[in-house]
């Protein structure tokens, strides 16, 4: 007779659990997963998948402007809210019974409820204990708010997505992706946009010159970006809600939307009681192996608070796999590691920006270029796209590309493939453009700043 009930049980069915939990069934492992809301976690119900058909609703308006410069005639356009979240709905549905239909064929029993942890071999859903040789903790994180006055007024980007009705006027509060895609898309749809952020400048982390750029391009576009600023409290009245400033001026609203961060989703589980470590942010600390300090326990994904994509929680989740059933080592490379921030206009991004560049290397030469995309040149739509390749001289190598403009995730994953085999300035400067595109500007860059 079995030791356990299971080989493994899996903790939450996002991105990163549900590889693991379908993997490791592949493996022949008994497993387990419990989930207590949705399958797909953030990514699939309320994170990369609706946000991006957000995005593509959003983008319409632009393109009904651009159409009488390329000779179309559009009548007057109307936006339905409760059409378009009706539509993403179904789709997030079907998505989940996907998902629900792959755990299932791969052999793998799927929990609902929430799990706590007993001890480290024992987990309880419902009231039922179930015993296993492993257990993984794949949560995710979850949307955090500062403790002001008026709080409860406040909604994050969860919410966002089941609003009832599209408001006349919303603050946006912070200057991360998330705030940014979320203004983008609310301007497209005409709302008159705030965002707000206390920091001197919006999208910490990335390349200067891509968060100067992506600045003046949202203010072009008529969102209003206040910098430098935030929001001390929140009062409600009958018919909307007032931000008031830590300079103690105050703006009245419709809604306001709170992306200041998101936190490890470490509580709840027994994971103190256990013994098992985590940081000051609650993140669970785990190894090079995904181990926690409890042997048998461990955890992947945005709980730990590492890289918080979901491509980066599904390689986590097969290199884990592969190592404990499939007898293979192959750890994940966190370098070069491509993202994207689906604005307006969008960015996309791999490898070193240039401060860290010349942090690393003493000699870097940065060519870059500004021009207005060809989509734009009937349209009438004034946007322009940025394009910058950083290289060390002594090696030539290029070890960071960074893009905003049209289609610029897109293009930047073909750029990280570039990037990750060692392409050099000779070869993109070797490498015959396809034209007329805009990422054909990577193969003709000749001005080094």
């Amino acid at each position: 007779m079995a030791q356990y009930n299971y080989d493994l049980f899996v903790i939450g069915a996002g991105s990163g659990g549900m590889r693991t939990a379908r993997m490791a069934s592949d493996y022949g492992a008994r497993v387990a997963i419990a989930e207590e809301r949705y399958l797909g976690g953030t990514c699939v119900n309320v994170g990369c998948v609706p946000k991006k058909l957000l995005v593509y609703a959003a983008q319409f308006k632009d393109h009904f402007q651009a159409a009488a410069g390329f000779g179309w005639t559009v009548g007057k356009s109307t936006f339905n809210w409760l059409s378009l979240i009706a539509n993403k709905n179904q789709e997030i549905e079907r998505l989940q019974a996907v998902y629900g239909n792959q755990l299932q064929q791969s052999g793998a029993e799927v929990i609902t409820g929430r799990a706590s942890l007993l001890d480290a071999h024992t987990v309880v859903v419902n009231g039922m204990k179930y015993s296993a040789e492993r257990i993984v903790i794949a949560t995710g994180g979850w949307p955090s708010v500062p403790n002001i006055p008026g709080k409860q007024h406040i909604v994050t980007s969860n919410e966002m997505f089941f609003l009832d009705k599209l408001p006349k006027s919303i603050v946006i509060v912070g200057g991360g992706y998330i705030a940014v895609e979320f203004a983008s898309v609310l301007h497209g749809f005409g709302v008159r946009t705030t965002l707000c952020h206390r920091g001197h400048k919006l999208l910490r982390g990335f390349d200067e010159d891509i968060r100067d750029f992506l600045a003046n391009e949202m203010a072009r576009k008529g969102i209003n970006v206040q910098l430098n600023t935030d929001i001390e409290a929140v009062e409600s009245t009958a018919d909307c809600f007032t931000a008031r400033f830590i300079d103690g001026s105050k703006v009245k609203t419709d809604l306001i939307m709170y992306a200041t961060g998101r936190m490890p989703n470490s509580t709840g589980f027994g994971l103190k009681a256990l013994g098992v470590e985590l940081d000051s942010d609650g993140a669970i600390k785990v190894n090079a192996d995904y181990q926690t300090n409890v042997p048998s326990i461990y955890a992947l994904g945005d709980v730990t608070n590492r890289f918080n994509l979901t491509p980066v929680a599904l390689a986590e989740a097969m290199a884990l796999v592969n190592k404990l059933y499939g007898d293979q080592s192959r750890a994940v490379d966190y370098d070069n590691i491509p993202t994207a921030v689906f604005c307006q206009p969008n960015i996309g991004t791999v490898g070193l920006t240039e401060t860290q560049a010349r942090e690393k290397y003493p000699d870097i030469d940065v060519y870059k270029t500004r021009f207005t995309p060809m989509r734009n040149t009937l349209s009438g739509i004034d946007e322009k796209a940025l394009i910058k390749m950083i290289v060390v001289r002594s090696t030539d190598r290029v070890v960071g590309i960074h893009m905003v403009g049209p289609d610029a995730p897109e293009i930047i994953q073909g750029m990280a493939i570039a990037i990750r085999a060692g392409a050099t300035k000779s070869v993109f400067d070797s490498t015959i453009g396809v034209h007329p595109t805009a990422a054909e500007e990577f193969v003709t860059l000749r001005r080094n700043f």
